[in-house]
């Protein structure tokens, strides 16, 4: 009977370490921490024509936990934001990192910091994690929203240190079908509130019965004020 290959790896010893890599040219450890990413709570992200929103699965069933406590996205500085899918305390290492170069830039530069460097900065140490021994890679992905130059502005970073600048996408649980669904209604004269409105219609459908609006938080960054604004649960449908 034959092994399967992942079956042959493992006992191989290719999943041992982040550094050695398979005969087919993979890195198990990697792809493992991919899948913890597809395990967390979704987020949809859009770039709108007068601004950027993120429509985040705060997914917190515990009637004990305070609902604020249990944000999944984050203020980078004042026009960036963040939202987060898989293992959150790694996450918490790389926004912090991320908040402490925004108030560096600011610091220095007497100037917002732009968006693709915050994401440059968590993609380039999530790279490092993937290339060192003795440590495993950062479980989480990151979508980083922002305003730069009067200009909206969406990314995202996977787990290798990839990243990529996006008119729409999606994290987390059912990320390949909240991203069809995205290629197929998103438009690009989109506004905010339209965005908003397109994103719950898609997290309906994907989530069904299991769809709760109370469960939602939505972060969005207007081009005229470079603010953001915040706003959970049934308040969000209010938005449209």
């Amino acid at each position: 009977m034959d092994i399967p290959t992942d079956i042959q790896h493992q006992q191989m010893g290719y999943d041992r370490t982040a550094t050695m890599f398979t005969p087919e040219g993979h890195l198990l450890q990697v792809e493992y921490a991919e899948k913890t990413v597809r395990l967390g709570s979704a987020s949809i992200g859009m770039v709108c024509t007068d601004g950027v929103f993120i429509l985040a699965d705060k997914r917190n069933e515990d009637r004990l936990v305070v609902p604020s406590s249990a944000n999944k996205i984050h203020e980078i500085d004042s026009h960036v934001i963040a939202s987060v899918a898989g293992i959150t305390s790694d996450a918490r290492v790389l926004i912090d990192r991320a908040q402490v170069l925004a108030q560096q830039h600011r610091i220095t530069y007497d100037s917002p910091i732009e968006t693709e460097l915050v994401v440059k900065e968590v993609a380039n140490a999530k790279q490092q994690f993937s290339q060192y021994g003795g440590a495993r890679p950062f479980g989480v992905s990151l979508m980083i929203a922002g305003i730069s130059n009067g200009r909206p502005q969406l990314y995202t970073s996977d787990v290798t240190g990839n990243y990529f600048e996006y008119f729409a996408n999606a994290i987390g649980e059912s990320d390949s079908k909240l991203k069809d669904k995205l290629r197929d209604k998103y438009k690009k004269d989109l506004t905010i509130k339209q965005g908003v409105k397109l994103a719950l219609e898609i997290f309906k459908e994907v989530k069904g019965d299991k769809f709760d609006i109370d469960k939602f938080e939505l972060s969005y960054i207007e081009k005229k004020e470079e603010k953001i604004q915040k706003i959970d649960g049934s308040k969000i449908e209010e938005l449209k």
